[in-house]
């Protein structure tokens, strides 16, 4: 049976801006960067608190993955803005959410009453991905 979960995809219109977001915007580490070829690269980050569980950000380009209509098409509804990559917590919901719109993070919305009553904010990330974030007290 299933045991947990090892990685999560998160498709991004631009490897290098993403890889930034993620690490000095948001506080991820790099943990895995590997050059299969040239222009071509696969990167994983994590966070401190479950090194475990990876985000790959996945490239939206022609190439292996994707034909070019393919590539098209996923960019497109990128530039939507409307898909939910997942839920992060944090200890302190305010003050998280000033420090990354300090940060240029832009906010769907504000510290609240979210979804089934939590305290929560949604963030997008520099490709369009949108995040929720809750208050956890118990978060690392």
């Amino acid at each position: 049976m299933i045991t947990g979960v090892n990685s999560v995809s998160v498709y991004v219109l631009d490897l290098e801006r993403a890889l930034h977001f993620y690490v000095q915007t948001l506080g991820f580490k790099v943990h895995t960067h590997i050059v299969l070829e040239p222009g071509m690269r696969w990167v994983s980050v994590c966070s401190d608190w479950d090194p475990e569980l990876q985000l790959m950000l996945i490239p939206v380009e022609e190439g292996v993955l994707f034909n070019a209509a393919q590539a098209s098409k996923l960019r497109e509804l990128l530039e939507q803005n409307i898909f939910s990559c997942g839920v992060f917590r944090c200890r302190d919901l305010l003050a998280t959410y000033k420090t990354l719109k300090s940060r240029g993070v832009r906010f769907l919305m504000e510290p609240g009453e979210g979804f089934l009553g939590q305290y929560e904010a949604a963030f997008l990330d520099n490709s369009g991905n949108w995040f929720r974030l809750t208050q956890d007290s118990n978060a690392f």
